[in-house]
């Protein structure tokens, strides 16, 4: 009898141990999604990888699984039958158990709980809601005058989206620096590197908690503040080579001269990209007879859709692209991940100036080519 006694007690303590050992449990109450089978994925260093599945049966979406070493970001998706992503909600993944409720039709506003990573990346977006609002209602506002025609107006308007995203990075300064063992700083951080200088990128990395600075996330950010330092205003810029519209290969190198060459990284699918496009043609127009010369780098997919836009918008220049979007080899060499974006280069390849837009990059370029 004691032996049995002393197995039981055994085997309890077993399942004890294994209810015990970390994991992650998601449960989620999606109205609408009876019968849809949802993927958990996430990213890591630009390649997609499937974590976790389940369907949703009887109402609940019920996905546990193993471990995570930290909690990340990851998104839960529905696919078509053609294997294209219709629906998607981006949370934090950690070892807990988390709930979801929402509607299928909205599924990226469901309520998620139970993840505190996820808690403090909330209460970061929720303090830039009112700063976004206004940034989109300029931002529409500065397109539309642009489309007008209006340079004194879209200039005015310029100034005041400059000065949102001040505050928009203050908010994100903040949020670091209050919340150096937080793993919702690596996201923040990654939205901040456009905006920054390299070294103060590179100070806010290593201010961050041992735990936190020795995720992939932040190990990815490192190997791009590297590459920042080497596209920074003074430095040499970086030859590449792509293929025109014809299909005929265009190095950077055989572009730069007289005095001024733009790279433009643009898109037909971006909005600012082509809002931004009477003034770059405005620009060309005036001082192209000056030494001034534009290198289009399109980040486009469809090779249709680029043409078309190269025509619509009457970009006269040359154009290069490898039609492979965020993926564009040019892209990564000078770490461009957000569009418009551009690099001002001299006569002898060297970084003046980078990502002026409207009456700066007029007055920048005005003023290098030393016209009155």
């Amino acid at each position: 009898m004691k032996i049995c006694i002393y197995f039981l007690a055994f085997a309890g303590l077993i399942g004890t141990a294994t209810a015990q050992i970390p994991h992650y449990e998601i449960t989620g109450k999606i109205e609408g999604a009876e019968g849809v089978t949802f993927i958990l994925r996430k990213n890591v260093n630009g390649k997609i990888i499937n974590v976790n599945s389940a369907t949703v049966t009887d109402g609940i979406l019920k996905i546990i699984g193993g471990k995570v070493e930290y909690p990340e970001q990851v998104n839960l998706v529905t696919l078509n039958k053609k294997m294209e992503i219709e629906k998607v909600l981006s949370f934090y993944l950690e070892n807990t158990n988390i709930s979801i409720t929402g509607n299928l039709d909205s599924l990226g506003k469901a309520k998620i709980t139970g993840s505190k990573t996820q808690d403090e990346f909330r209460s970061y977006l929720d303090s830039l809601t009112p700063l976004n609002r206004k940034y989109a209602e300029l931002n529409k506002k500065y397109q539309n005058v642009n489309l007008l025609g209006n340079l004194k107006k879209s200039s005015q308007i310029q100034i005041q989206l400059d000065s949102l995203e001040n505050d928009m990075i203050k908010v994100q300064k903040d949020f670091v620096k209050n919340n150096p063992a937080s793993f919702a700083a690596a996201s923040v951080i990654g939205s901040m590197i456009n905006y920054l200088k390299p070294s103060e990128i590179e100070s806010y990395l290593n201010a961050l908690d041992a735990n936190v600075a020795k995720t992939i996330k932040i190990k990815e950010l490192k190997e791009r503040v590297a590459i920042l330092k080497k596209v920074e205003i003074g430095q040499k810029a970086t030859d590449f080579t792509l293929n025109d519209p014809d299909g005929k290969p265009v190095s950077l190198s055989s572009k730069i001269g007289p005095k001024l060459l733009l790279i433009d990284f643009w898109a037909a699918w971006c909005g600012p990209c082509r809002a931004e496009n009477p003034n770059i043609v405005k620009l060309y127009k005036e001082f192209k007879s000056e030494g001034f010369d534009i290198l289009g780098v399109s980040l486009d997919q469809v090779k249709a859709d680029w043409l078309e836009a190269i025509a619509d918008d009457k970009l006269t220049w040359t154009h290069v692209s490898d039609l492979q979007f965020w993926n564009s080899a040019a892209a990564k060499l000078y770490s461009v991940n957000s569009i418009p974006a551009n690099f001002l280069l001299d006569n002898n390849g060297i970084i003046v100036a980078k990502n002026l837009r409207g009456e700066a990059l007029y007055s920048k370029v005005k003023e290098l080519l030393n016209t009155k």
